[in-house]
This record gives C-alpha cells, structure tokens and sequence, in this order.
C-alpha cells in the first residue's frame, strides 16, 4: 500500500499499520466498519485522519483484494 497512506515503524503504537502522520492504526478503520460503526462514527472518535485518507485506505484495500483475488 501506498507509503502517503500508511506508515509503519517500530516505534510508533508497536509498529501497527498507521494512517501516515498519525498514531492511528488502520485496523481501528476495519474494527469500527466491521463492527457496523459508520465512517463518520470512526472520523469523529479519530479526527487526526482526514475523511479523504480514510477512503483512499479503504480503496487501495478493495483494489489490493481484487487485483489478489482468482479469475472467476
């Protein structure tokens, strides 16, 4: 996945997938949306991502999981 959407370091929330600039991990997106949360209930608990970054995420997430998945 892109770096300008997703960063991962060691020293930042033990090395967990982040929004890039930030110390919120992705999965906390995929939590929140599984749990039947709303985009705009993640975006309000976590306002240091931006609604534009938390849609490009989860678009290079459904073309990372098409581009992987067999030819039907």
């Amino acid at each position: 996945m892109d770096s300008a959407l997703v960063s991962q370091d060691p020293d930042v929330m033990s090395g967990a997938l982040c929004f890039t600039g930030t110390r919120v991990p992705v999965k906390n997106l995929f939590d929140y949306l599984e749990g039947s949360s709303l985009l705009e209930d993640f975006l309000l608990d976590f306002p240091s991502v931006a609604r534009s970054h938390a849609i490009a995420v989860l678009e290079a997430a459904r073309k990372g999981l098409a581009a992987d998945a067999p030819a039907g």
